[in-house]
Formats: structure tokens, C-alpha cells, sequence
């Protein structure tokens, strides 16, 4: 039986599946279920900056009137989480649930008391920081160099506060310059990049005139954007990859490894299959590997890469006509 098992911002794993954040691992029993149905690692739901912010100021949200212009929007978050100390309790009581690697997630874009906390996330037990950018660049007077900054502001300074565990970076798709913001954010102290985050649309409801939150699950056509960054960037950063967003199935996964993933995370998967969906990706994975004669996951690991691929520039623009070129 092949070797399943791999590494992850320095965390021994039994094998490349992780939950990533979601409500999911917002309870402690259904984490339990979790590690129970094969999931090597659980990423907790994102603390959120706006949510710290409100906390701080202790203002509720139902005081709107009292809070800054720019904390107005947020919406009443008491469903979600219970801010930082409801936080911390969680990550306490999951530690204490299960035997496998806990990430917190903290949702920021901006630097201020955030190195602050993530000590206090890594003194209350996390085995890992997963830190989820998220920034709509919609003012014209910001560039983009400025906002890339910010980015790397924010991963080094959170990356000096901590003194053991390692950060991983959630990133969108969007940087003009993928290959080197990746570089960017590696060398001041990412030891995982995790591609891609799912921004959620709005959507605009023609008759109130309001726009309303969306939510679409993934499918595994998402994947392949992940697929080729992750197979351009494996070979050109020290830090781990790991492809989120798209992994739905045993060929997902390889489809992963093999462009140079550690690890892969999914949620969507698990909503539409159930928990024990996990039992059936974990066994999959193993009888492929077993039916094509490789040892371990790491004999797969990369071999799709850029550096290693028989076509690279297929990964690139040659995509693009060969795709014309086979539908005339």
C-alpha cells in the first residue's frame, strides 16, 4: 500500500487532505468527524479584521451609527464566530478533540494590532497561521505596487511576531505579476501559499434594487487555474503549495500533486457528498497510486510541474492557440 503521507509548512500529515475554513470546522464535534472520515489536517473559519475592530471599540454592530464610516458595513457576525475570545476557546477545545495539525485562519488586509494576535492564536495552541488576504483594490488612487506592499507588510509583520509556528498565505488570482508577488511573499516569511482564495461575488436583486451576498459551491472546472500556477510556481519558491478551491475527486487530487501541491484543502466536496466523502478521496488516492506502481505521494509530487512537463510553454501562452487551434 502506498505511502500517503507528506509535509505541510513543517507539519507531518497522514496524507495530503486537509478541511480548509469553513463552518465545517466551526464545531468540535464535526471536526471530530472530520479526522475520524481521513482529514490530515482541519483550517478553522477566518477571524476576521472588521470583527476585531468592532470588538475592540466595544460597540455592536447594532450601534452602526456610533462605529466609523468604514466598519458601517459589517455585518452582525454573533452566528459566525464569537470574536477572539470565543476563538480562542474554539481552538482550545479542538486541540484538545483531536490528534491532528489545527490552522487558524485570520482575514486581514491590513497591518495594525494583527501581529498582536496572531501571538495570541499561536500562545492559545495553533499548529499553523493560514492568513486570508482579502483586499478589492477600488480606489484609483491606490496602485497596484502600494497594495502589493500592504500584502507583504502584513505577512512580515506577522511572520515577526510569532516565535514558532509557521504562515501559510491565502492569495487571490489577480496580481499583474503572479510569478513574482509569490516570490514577494515567500521571501518575507510564507512558508505555504495556498492558491486560490474563492472570492464571492454579489449579486444585485433587480426589484429592491439591493445587492445581495451569493454563494456558488465549486466544481471541479475551478481547478485548473489553480493547476497551472501551482505547476508554474512549484519550481520557482521554497514555500509549500497548497491548491484549494476545485478538488472533488481521487483525479483532482492527483491532478494536484502532480502540478506540485503538498497538500490540497476542500469544503465544497464535503457539502455536496458528506464528511465520509474524505474516507472515499483518502482510499482513492491510496488504489491509484497502488494501480500505476508509485510507493508515495511523493513520487507524484511535481512531476506535471513546469520544470519537469514535456511542453512547459503549454502552460503559458501556447495554451491559449493550442485551445483555438483545436476547435477549428
Amino acid at each position: 500500500m502506498a505511502d500517503l503521507a507528506t509535509t505541510y509548512l513543517g507539519l507531518k500529515l497522514k496524507n495530503p487532505l486537509i478541511a480548509s475554513a469553513s463552518p465545517l470546522s466551526a464545531d468540535v464535534d464535526t471536526v471530530k468527524q472530520l479526522a475520524a472520515a481521513g482529514a490530515a489536517a482541519v483550517v478553522l473559519p477566518s477571524l476576521f479584521e472588521e470583527q476585531i475592530e468592532v470588538e475592540r471599540m466595544r460597540l455592536g454592530t447594532h450601534h452602526r451609527d456610533l462605529l466609523p464610516e468604514g466598519l458601517r458595513h459589517v455585518p452582525d457576525l454573533a452566528g459566525y464566530n464569537q470574536g477572539l475570545s470565543g476563538y480562542i476557546a474554539h481552538l482550545y477545545k479542538v486541540k484538545k478533540a483531536v490528534d491532528i495539525p489545527v490552522i487558524a485562519s485570520i482575514n486581514a488586509y491590513e497591518g495594525g494590532d494583527w501581529a498582536h494576535y496572531a501571538r495570541i492564536l499561536e500562545s492559545a495552541g495553533a499548529d499553523a497561521l493560514e492568513l486570508n488576504i482579502y483586499y478589492l483594490s477600488a480606489k484609483p488612487h491606490a496602485s497596484g505596487v502600494q497594495v502589493e506592499q500592504m500584502y507583504l507588510n502584513l505577512v512580515r509583520d506577522i511572520r515577526g511576531s510569532l516565535q514558532k509556528i509557521p504562515v501559510a498565505v491565502k492569495v487571490s488570482p489577480y496580481f499583474s505579476a503572479m510569478a513574482h508577488m509569490a516570490q514577494q511573499i515567500t521571501a518575507v516569511g510564507a512558508s505555504g501559499l495556498v492558491l486560490f482564495n474563492r472570492f464571492y461575488q454579489p449579486d444585485f436583486d433587480i426589484e429592491t434594487r439591493q445587492v445581495t451576498p451569493s454563494l456558488d459551491l465549486s466544481s471541479s472546472t475551478e481547478l485548473r487555474l489553480r493547476l497551472r500556477w501551482a505547476a508554474i510556481l512549484s519550481s520557482q519558491i521554497t514555500a509549500d503549495i497548497a491548491i484549494t478551491g476545485g478538488v472533488h475527486s481521487t483525479q483532482d487530487v492527483v491532478k494536484a500533486l502532480m502540478a506540485g501541491a503538498t497538500v490540497t484543502m476542500m469544503t465544497s466536496a464535503l457539502y455536496k457528498n458528506g464528511i465520509n466523502y474524505l474516507t472515499t478521496l483518502r482510499d482513492g488516492l491510496s488504489s491509484w497510486l497502488d494501480k500505476h506502481g508509485h510507493e508515495s505521494v511523493a513520487d507524484v509530487r511535481g512531476v506535471m510541474s513546469q520544470k519537469y512537463v514535456a511542453d512547459p510553454a503549454a502552460l503559458e501562452r501556447a495554451n491559449y492557440m493550442y485551445v483555438l487551434q483545436s476547435n477549428t
